[in-house]
């Protein structure tokens, strides 16, 4: 453990090099901090904490700066999240009281609003889609061998793919079908559309000759329904952030990015027993690629009511600021459960 002193420098130095961007020194360390000591002592106390491993000393330069177990010992301990200016909030407030017509649109803001106020890449997951009702599927010819498939849940959502018939289908065939599979489908959980209640339908189809290609759309439609929306904006801030402006690691970076599975499991979409309370701080070395070192993944969920937990999180430089970072994500998470709730509430 450190002493108080110390860990007041600690502080200190992690705090002016977010702000810097530079080492700081012994002097700099002085002036800001709350209590009268020497700059030899300060520098006695600096060399203590190198040596225990939390601050690394540059070669062009007499300052310090943190390590990845400097910031780490941190934010475990030392964080203070600052509250947000009334201003912030109410542009957020602004931002998110659009005339939405889907949760999935207010999710897309959320992810623009959120790398506007900080310049970092930024991240947004709806609610889970574990509780979500069928309200409809229908198909739209849109020429002789082209539909599109449509799926409607109870909370405003729609789900639309385009297909490519591989004969055409008359639209007679087409409406006797659909309505077949409203019958059996339409007031069941998304969830709930199994493999073996896709055999059952199909048999039906069959049974009722109707198009059996028709399953295939359905089929499609609700394993894209099922899959995690995951919304990303600020993506060119990963160069604005680059220590080295690389521009092979950021075009790597970009590609990981497009990857939406890695950033479902980046984000920790899929962890089992994620803390909810806190806004979890996952440093570059502990993130699962490389690529990610020199950054750090804020991560915060929010719970709307029976209608799920969702996610966000912001990808930003290592040392950026974590009090007002920490402090932004707590606010903001609040704020977009509310509007959720509003949103649902205006369904019922």
């Amino acid at each position: 453990m450190l002493t108080k002193r110390q860990e007041l420098i600690l502080k200190m130095i992690i705090q002016d090099f977010a702000q810097t961007n530079e080492p700081v020194g012994s002097k700099t360390v002085m002036t800001q901090l709350p209590i009268k000591v020497s700059s030899a002592t300060i520098r006695n106390e600096m060399a203590v904490l190198e040596e225990k491993g939390l601050l690394e000393k540059t070669h062009s330069s007499s300052g310090r700066i943190p390590s990845s177990d400097g910031y780490r010992y941190y934010l475990d301990n030392l964080v203070d999240p600052v509250q947000i200016p009334t201003k912030v909030y109410d542009k957020i407030g602004l931002h998110l009281d659009q005339p939405f017509s889907q949760v999935n649109q207010i999710v897309q803001e959320a992810a623009k609003i959120l790398s506007d106020l900080t310049n970092y890449t930024a991240f947004a997951a709806g609610p889970e889609t574990d509780g979500r009702l069928i309200t409809g599927f229908r198909i739209v010819t849109l020429s002789a061998r082209q539909v599109m498939a449509i799926l409607v849940t109870d909370d405003g959502n729609v789900k639309n793919q385009i297909y490519s018939l591989p004969t055409k289908i008359s639209g007679q065939e087409i409406e006797e079908a659909v309505s077949l599979i409203n019958k059996q489908v339409v007031g069941k959980p998304v969830t709930a559309i199994n493999q073996a209640m896709m055999q059952e339908i199909g048999q039906h189809l069959l049974l009722r000759g109707s198009s059996p290609e028709v399953l295939k759309l359905l089929e499609d439609v609700i394993k894209d329904s099922l899959s995690e929306e995951l919304y990303v904006d600020g993506q060119i801030n990963l160069f604005n952030n680059s220590e080295n402006k690389d521009v092979r690691q950021i075009k790597s970076l970009y590609e990981l990015l497009d990857k939406n599975d890695e950033i479902c499991r980046l984000i920790g979409l899929s962890s089992q027993s994620p803390d909810s309370h806190r806004v979890q701080v996952t440093l570059g070395s502990d993130l699962p690629s490389s690529l990610l070192d020199n950054y750090s993944l804020l991560t915060a969920h929010y719970t709307v009511g029976k209608y799920g937990r969702g996610t966000i999180a912001l990808l930003g430089p290592t040392n950026m600021p974590y009090s007002q970072m920490i402090g932004l994500l707590d606010s903001f998470r609040t704020e977009l459960a509310q509007k959720l709730l509003d949103y649902y509430g205006r369904l019922n």
